[in-house]
């Protein structure tokens, strides 16, 4: 695997947590490893303004809503809190820029080489580094990885300026809590966004040109979150379509309509004035400048980048993992893609299953599903067997406050392996990962319902879900 001295054996181009862990990776299977990326720090659009930050974001509003009304019911009066904003933007500033250092003492501590530039693909073989302030250099390259993430989707008749109008990036630093705060889009990111800024104090409005929020998740699971965020003061605008956006020095105006009526029936629009609007209508993948195109790669009707399943493209040597390919845009796919196709370069055997990567919503409380919803198995034909149990009967739920939401196991009805499973609730995240692991290693439900979870635990609800499945959940 020896490199030129001017070329390297791997090339990522794109720092992000698939990028920067397939270089890592690379480097341990003894690949001399180089990780191009233009940004400032290390860790991509996750690290630095998705992610990470939004978490940071997601607790510290959670610690200030408890702190104003959530603790009296555990015998804990606190008057007089206050909220510090800019305390608060620069806690989620250092935890950004600890971890971004972290990734670059890991390149070090690997022996991986950080080409600071945009890259792009010269050549099949050569990739093109250029410096924000210098003249490109060509490097050769055995192998190059394509890992350079998603970008904002834009929203025709609202032009996102940062200031008013503002992309997830702009909506983790705002500079004081807006009165109004509409949110268009009832995905992922508006809903932990817009419940960040409805703790601190906004109104928040969710504008959702679909049916239903968090589209594609377990209908039954979306409802619940619905129901639970409403309650905690959010509103919902569902079915319902934004035509334009105008902005003013006191704030925005926005053009709604029913999603299903013509562009030009005026007698159904209406206006929403606000101080703030966030367009989180999803992602788009970031392959514009990078070559592909010019080295004969080819492309999908979406833009996203065709592999086969070692994640190769049609040209030899030039690989693509995470956003810029089919599947999910998560953070932990893009790593597991990232590490595959580098071990899969050494020669190695490689393994993704794609029916085992969770997702997570991380408002409060949480929601998190692996696997098929019910809907999928109905529109599939396979007969499946449900098991439920609320947090409301789980005792450890009960000592901390938490007892909204529900496990929900879906298993197939003739050999009880686990098919889906949805949780809305308290470290959701968290515990849908044994669900993960279950499936993994293909598990009945009732695999996990003889499997002994510790009491009193969060967990215990998982336990009695999958004893649900077989009519025999024992607290409920």
């Amino acid at each position: 695997m020896a490199a030129s001295d001017n070329g390297f054996d791997l090339m990522v181009i794109g720092a992000g947590p698939g990028g920067y862990v397939a270089a890592i990776r690379g480097a341990q299977l003894g690949f001399k490893t180089a990780c191009v990326d233009s940004g400032a720090a290390l860790g991509g659009t996750c690290l630095n303004v998705g992610c990470i930050p939004s978490k940071a974001l997601l607790h510290s509003s959670e610690l200030y809503s408890q702190a104003r009304s959530g603790l009296g019911a555990h015998g804990i009066k606190a008057t007089g809190v206050k909220l510090d904003i800019a305390a608060m933007l620069a806690h989620k500033d250092k935890v950004v820029g600890d971890l971004t250092q972290g990734i670059e003492f890991l390149f070090k501590k690997n022996k991986v080489t950080w080409l600071k530039g945009k890259g792009a693909i010269a050549a099949p073989g050569e990739v093109k580094v250029t410096p924000a302030d210098a003249k490109a250099t060509a490097y050769a390259a055995k192998h190059i990885l394509i890992a350079t993430g998603s970008g904002v989707a834009r929203l025709p008749g609202v032009e996102i300026d940062e200031n008013r109008i503002v992309s997830s990036t702009g909506a983790l630093c705002l500079a004081k809590v807006p009165k109004h705060l509409v949110v268009v889009g009832g995905g992922y990111i508006g809903l932990e966004l817009g419940s960040v800024w409805c703790r601190l104090g906004a109104k928040v409005t969710v504008v959702e040109f679909l049916d239903t929020i968090l589209a594609g998740m377990d209908g039954e699971a979306a409802k619940q979150m619905q129901r639970l965020l409403t309650a905690q003061g959010m509103e919902f605008r569902l079915s319902t379509k934004v035509l334009a956006a105008k902005t003013t020095n006191r704030g925005v105006s926005l053009t709604v309509a029913p999603a299903q009526s013509g562009e030009t029936a005026g007698g159904d629009r209406q206006e929403i004035k606000c101080d703030t609007v966030l367009v989180a209508i999803g992602r788009v993948p970031y392959t514009n400048g990078l070559g592909l195109k010019q080295a004969g790669v080819e492309m999908d009707v979406r833009g996203r980048v065709k592999t086969d399943k070692s994640f190769q493209t049609n040209v030899p040597g030039i690989y693509a993992i995470g956003d810029v390919i089919d599947g999910p845009m998560l953070a932990h796919k893009a790593e597991e893609e990232g590490v595959a196709a580098v071990e899969a370069m050494a020669g190695q055997a490689i393994h993704v299953n794609y029916d085992a990567i969770p997702g997570v919503v991380y408002t409060a409380p949480e929601a998190a599903a692996v696997g098929k919803t019910e809907e999928e198995l109905k529109a599939a034909g396979i007969a499946y067997a449900v098991g439920k149990f609320p947090f409301l009967a789980n005792s450890r739920g009960r000592a901390v406050g938490q007892t909204d939401g529900f496990v929900k196991i879906l298993a197939d009805a003739k050999t009880d392996r686990v098919l889906g499973v949805h949780i809305v609730g308290p470290d959701a995240g968290t515990l849908i990962a044994e669900m993960a692991l279950a499936m993994e290693f293909g598990a009945s439900a009732e695999d996990v319902a003889r499997t002994c979870h510790a009491h009193p635990t969060l967990n215990e609800a998982v336990k009695e879900a999958a004893l649900a499945v077989a009519g025999r959940a024992i607290h409920v």
